[in-house]
């Protein structure tokens, strides 16, 4: 063997575990790396607020939901054919009562149970101002349950599930509460009176001229 490749066989002798132990070095932090981007997604999806969304109003445009950032919201699924209707009277009421405090009602019009609301978007702004007096924002029809429900449901309805942990809106004038954060505080059934939901209303609005 000559002297040349005594040499090298040392050089690569030496080489070898530094190599090794960059390699273990790396392979320990893919997973540190990959722990830390899982923690942070998870923590994204975890702070998502109602405030992220962006819905339709009834003529079409964009509402962001941040227009509403500090404010007390309750979000409804309306109709105008429902056994239920009648709660737009009770709704306007609470609107009315705590609009000065920081409250808003948005009513979300959707035909997925019983057909209870056919009418078109413009239709149904003049059947809640006629009927009701309706002054607080109704939105543009959406779907709440299945593949094509509006992602503002799908996150409404992980946060607060309905009964056994179900998450699917069960029927019209389904009530979520969200506080001044953005953060859903209650989800209420159809059966649910407006002015029962207004002790709840109270505790988010926090002290205030009443």
């Amino acid at each position: 063997m000559t002297r040349r490749t005594i040499v090298l066989c040392v050089l690569a002798a030496a080489m070898c575990p530094a190599g090794a132990a960059a390699d273990a070095a790396a392979a320990k932090e893919s997973p540190r790396k990959a722990a830390r981007g899982a923690e942070a997604e998870k923590g994204e999806k975890m702070a998502r607020t109602v405030y992220d969304f962006t819905v339709r109003d009834a003529r079409g445009r964009d509402y962001p939901l941040s227009a509403l950032r500090g404010r007390v919201t309750l979000i409804v699924n309306v109709a105008s054919n429902c056994g239920f209707t009648p709660q737009y009277e009770g709704l306007e009421a609470l609107y009315k009562k705590y609009a000065g405090r920081g409250f808003t009602v948005l009513g979300f019009p959707c035909n997925q149970f019983g057909g209870q609301e056919p009418g078109t978007d413009e239709a149904i702004q003049k059947f809640c101002s006629l009927n009701y007096g309706v002054t607080f924002p109704v939105m543009g029809k959406i779907e709440v349950n299945g593949k094509g429900a509006d992602p503002l449901y799908a996150h409404l309805k992980a946060e607060a599930p309905g009964v056994l942990g179900s998450e699917a809106i069960k029927w019209n004038f389904t009530k979520f509460l969200v506080d001044r954060d953005g953060r859903v505080i209650g989800r209420y059934a159809p059966r649910t009176e407006p002015a029962g939901i207004a002790p709840d209303i109270e505790k988010a609005l926090g002290p205030g001229k009443r």
